[in-house]
């Protein structure tokens, strides 16, 4: 079983989930998410740095990280996500590739 991160733009957040669910269910993969804030709670400067150095950590105890690309997008967080796995010897799948064989 691999375990993958997945990271992708916040515009994404339903598609993550439901993306999330079918890598477990139908592609064994343990899948650790990223942080959604549905209830839209204000955060700090700080919380958000911890958050990120938190998605960074995951990164770090993941095979792979998960790139989901929707229509190709990828903004500039998920590049410097992708460029920090990639240093890392981290694989990266990318949902538009991975999507074709699912």
């Amino acid at each position: 079983m691999k375990t993958v991160t997945i990271c992708g733009s916040m515009r994404f957040a339903e598609e993550m989930k439901d993306i999330a669910l079918q890598l477990e269910i139908s592609h064994d993969m343990n899948v650790i998410q990223c942080i959604y804030n549905s209830h839209g709670v204000h955060l700090s400067d700080d919380d958000m740095k911890q958050i990120v150095e938190t998605h960074y950590k995951k990164i770090e105890l993941s095979d792979a990280i998960y790139v989901v690309n929707i229509d190709g997008y990828i903004g500039e967080s998920v590049r410097k996500e992708i460029e920090y796995a990639e240093r890392n010897g981290i694989e990266v799948i990318y949902h538009t590739e991975f999507s074709k064989c699912m």
